[in-house]
């Protein structure tokens, strides 16, 4: 078999939704508000889950997947290791770009904007929420660097691990939170005949919200 050409024959027809002008809200955060709440309710697998793009000082692109974990001065926000490759490309190029894609519902949206560090306060806030075992994993592991196994990760785990002795565990230096403030907002609907629905929200100069219809 053409794996090729198999994987061309991969179509789905989008009927569930219709996204209109009229419909949206004024402002984007709200809108994406609006259509979280409806991927939770759906229960959509990991809806905080997005792509999250980032560019070096050379141009060259990256992508992975992280979490959304709050929105913030309507900025969007996320947590890493500052020494990985995205937190060495965020210090090189501050600009960014996420994607959510929510196929239970036919819908992504997509964001571009900023990239800025959290304030401290708030990052070390985060990371005393998070579970201990998440707390240790984030202090051992060299985000990003070659290792020559899995054991050198298990073995620095299960030695912090032991030499804890109930002590408060202190959010270390190298971690923290992102935030990336948006200019530009786009909610994608999917639609019969591939005729979508893109609607982009964008800062203008007088730094409001302007909303353009897109073709698919």
């Amino acid at each position: 078999m053409n794996q090729s050409h198999h994987i061309a024959d991969i179509r789905k027809e989008y009927t569930l939704h219709e996204l209109s002008i009229e419909n949206l809200a004024n402002d984007p955060i709200e809108q994406f508000q609006n259509w979280f709440k409806q991927a939770i309710d759906a229960q959509v697998n990991e809806p905080n889950a997005m792509t999250l793009a980032t560019v070096n000082s050379e141009g060259k692109p990256n992508a992975r997947i992280v979490l959304l974990k709050g929105i913030d001065s309507n900025s969007f926000v996320f947590f890493t290791n500052y020494n990985s490759q995205k937190g060495n490309e965020i210090a090189q190029n501050q600009f960014g770009a996420m994607v959510f894609f929510w196929p239970e519902l036919q819908r992504q949206i997509r964001i571009e904007g900023k990239i800025s560090k959290l304030s401290e306060e708030a990052s070390t806030a985060y990371f005393k929420s998070r579970p201990i075992e998440s707390q240790i994993g984030a202090i051992v592991s060299p985000q990003s660097q070659k290792i020559n196994d899995r054991s050198i990760l298990e073995n620095a785990f299960e030695q912090y691990q032991n030499s804890m002795n109930d002590q408060v565990i202190e959010k270390p230096k190298h971690w923290g939170g992102y935030a990336l403030n948006p200019s530009k907002i786009e909610f994608w609907q999917g639609r019969a005949s591939r005729l979508h629905d893109r609607l982009r929200f964008e800062l203008n100069e007088t730094n409001n919200w302007e909303v353009f219809r897109l073709a698919p």
